[in-house]
Order: structure tokens, then sequence, then C-alpha cells
């Protein structure tokens, strides 16, 4: 029995249905309010749960011997991102788990003092690695399928808006490939007890992104060019009386202003453990946009 959290995310979710295509037993957890039909439709158990209730913790982990870790959180860093994953954890080792696989953020070790979300991230891939359980941590750059809304708006406007330096490079992952990653990781010898950066083969300039779109759709793009002092300005509106709103600014700015990719060395890695290509960013969007 696996289970996977955050298993309506745009992860999890993908997660799920590979699992499932294997035939192997999933205990999906979700939210009340969350959509998990096609979860449910596909044969996975659904747990109703939430992740800051040690004891829903404690239920849903009775009887598993795989856990997936895929859940995150935008402005709870602390409930979610740390503490759910140390009970996790605790609750694996109480249970006998055979393999955690945790997905944390490329660049959760640099020690970005403004982003909560790398901070707990690293916290629990340190309590993790020290839990004398069989691991494997991936550390996603972004993730592909975070711009398909942005791909959507540029098909119907043409416009595009990047906030920060647009020569600052990236190495977007698709989606599908870290699911693959994720669910292979627990049988392949080459990925356990490993940290293991993912991203695409492609070392792009985020600059290159509306390029993308713009020969996805023949169309020219129209790029708003936003410095980083706006998030800033935000960030200190926000402060004043909403301080979860402030933290995940903080988090989003620490991902504008730097820079997140995967060496071609890291990528050649990843493919030889996991024994496939991965794939591009325009093979992607190209496949989820039908075009």
């Amino acid at each position: 029995m696996f289970l996977v959290t955050g298993a309506t995310g745009g992860i999890g979710r993908k997660v799920v249905r590979l699992l499932r295509q294997k035939e192997n037993l999933v205990r999906a957890f979700v939210r009340l309010s969350s959509r998990y039909s096609e979860l449910e439709h596909r044969g996975a158990d659904i747990f109703i749960g939430d992740l800051q209730v040690e004891k829903d913790i404690e239920k849903a982990c009775r009887g598993v011997q795989y856990i997936i870790s895929a859940h995150g959180s935008d402005s709870d860093a602390l409930s979610l991102d740390y503490r759910a994953n140390i009970e996790l954890i605790n609750q694996a080792k109480a249970n006998e788990v055979q393999h955690f696989v945790f997905i944390s953020v490329l660049g959760a070790d640099r020690g970005y003092e403004d982003a909560p979300v790398f901070k707990a991230k690293r916290a629990v891939e340190r309590y993790l690695a020290a839990s004398g359980l069989n691991y494997t941590i991936l550390r996603p750059a972004g993730l592909a399928s975070n711009l398909l809304p942005l791909a959507e708006r540029f098909r119907e406007t043409g416009l595009y808006l990047l906030v920060g330096d647009p020569k600052n490079r990236t190495s977007i992952v698709s989606t599908d490939d870290l699911a693959k990653m994720v669910v292979d990781s627990i049988t392949l010898e080459g990925a356990l007890n490993q940290i293991l950066p993912v991203g695409g083969p492609e070392i792009l300039l985020r600059e290159d992104i509306p390029r993308i779109f713009s020969r996805i759709f023949n169309k020219d793009p129209i790029v708003i060019n936003s410095p980083l002092f706006v998030v800033d300005g935000l960030r200190n509106a926000f402060g004043l009386f909403n301080p979860q709103v402030q933290q995940a600014l903080g988090t989003y700015r620490t991902l504008l202003s730097n820079e997140f990719f995967c060496t071609k060395e890291e990528i050649a890695n990843l493919e030889r453990i996991f024994n496939f290509q991965v794939e591009t960013l325009e093979s992607f969007l190209r496949r989820y946009l039908a075009v």
C-alpha cells in the first residue's frame, strides 16, 4: 500500500495515476474540500483528513509500506512543509515503512532567508536522511505544468509578464517525468538514499519561455518585464495585515530573483538512473495544449 499526500495536486495526481496503472494499492490523502473524484474513479482509497492534525497522519499511515510526500504550501510552510512531513517520517518509522519519497525543491540547501518553504524543506531533508528509513529526495526545478495557465493566457492575448531578470537561468522539468521518477524511485537501486536535482534537458533563460510560446502559437510575444521592487512593495504592504501572504511573497521573490537549473551532468545522471530521456519544455507544452 502506497500513501500519497498532496494527491490532488499537480504532481500527486499524476503519481496516483501511475501507481494505479501498475495496479498498486494507493491511499490518497486529500482534504474534504478538494476534488478527488478522479482518484476515486481510478480505484484509489480516499483518506479525507488534515495534514495539520497528527491523529489524521497517524491513521493514514497505518498499514502502508511506502510513503510519497507530494504536498506543499504557499503560505503555511511551518505547519505543512515542515511539521506535517516530520510527523509523516515519525509514523513511517513506527510503521516500518520500506521507502519514503520526499519532493523537495531545487535550491533548498542554499540558505535563502526570505523563503520559508525552502528552509522547511531543507530541515525535512536532514531529518529524513538521519531517520534510518530508505528514502529518495527529489529536488525539482520549475514544473512545466505551472506554465500551462500562462500559456493559455498567451494564446488569448499574446502577453507575457516577466518579473525580474530575464537572463536568469532555469531548467523546467516535465511534470510527467517527475511523477515517473517518484514512482520508479521505490525500485531503482540508483535512487536509493539519494538527493537528486531534477530538471529538464535544456538550460533556458527566463526570456526563452515567451519565445517558446511564440513558436507554439505562431504569435509575436508582447513581453512586459516588471522589476522585482514591485514584489517588494507588495510584500511590505501585505506585511502590515497578513504575515502569511508576506511569507508566501518572500518565497515567490526568492524564486524570481535567483537561478534554478540543473547542470548537464546532473541531467545525464538522472537519465542514467531512471533509464529514460527527459522531455523538453516545448514538447510538454505542445502535448498538453494540443498544438
